[in-house]
């Protein structure tokens, strides 16, 4: 399988992830999963390191996803996701208009303090496109999130049924489009984009 990469150096590997493969296994223990694939290629290519995936992405979202050449730069990186000094954005086609251009959503998961930030960037007759910002990392956020403001995702199947909405995708419209951080080891900036699919394009024209 083709994985795109979209930055590598010494100690970090950044890839496009495609929607529908897992990041890694759930308590199913599936064997096909992103980071397997990964190493699997490279052991094909008798290169004895290992890469570890320093966040998750869902099955269904496509981008950017960050692995660690090495436990202990997977550790620093894993602390910066908790700490808050990585900013993530993502591109989502959500349904119907939102009432605000921007805001700012509070709701718990699970117990748990989360928020998410938003910018809409474009209307359409029955959807929006819109720019987030997760400032927490609760499993599934971004999806509940927008349940939560009655604007779920376009091609949700997971928080909303699907029978529920005339409009229609072929997968989650939810695309990791952009990451920024110190590097962990250089202490250099690190800006990297991912341009949103084609199929999210394709969408754009059939539903302008």
């Amino acid at each position: 399988m083709n994985i795109p990469i979209v930055y590598e150096d010494e100690w970090l590997l950044v890839v496009d992830k495609p929607s529908g493969l897992l990041s890694v296994p759930t308590p199913k223990n599936e064997r096909r999963t992103l980071s397997s694939i990964l190493n699997d290629d490279l052991e094909s290519r008798n290169i004895p390191w290992r890469l570890h995936p320093c966040h998750r992405l869902d099955r269904e979202t496509s981008g950017l996803m960050i692995y660690a050449k090495g436990k202990s730069v997977q550790k620093m990186m894993m602390a910066f996701f908790k700490d808050r000094l990585i900013k993530k954005t993502y591109i989502a086609f959500v349904h119907g208009s939102l009432k605000n251009e921007t805001g700012e959503i509070k709701s718990e998961i699970d117990g748990l303090a989360a928020l998410t930030k938003f910018r809409v960037v474009d209307k359409k007759n029955n959807f929006s496109v819109v720019e987030v910002e997760p400032f927490t990392g609760r499993t599934n956020q971004i999806r509940i999130h927008f349940k939560y403001l009655n604007h779920p995702l376009v091609g949700e199947t997971k928080f909303v049924f699907r029978k529920d909405f005339t409009l229609k995708a072929k997968r989650l419209m939810l695309h990791a489009q952009s990451l920024s951080f110190q590097h962990p080891v250089t202490a250099k900036p690190v800006h990297l984009t991912s341009q949103p699919p084609e199929y999210f394009k394709q969408f754009l024209k059939e539903h302008n």
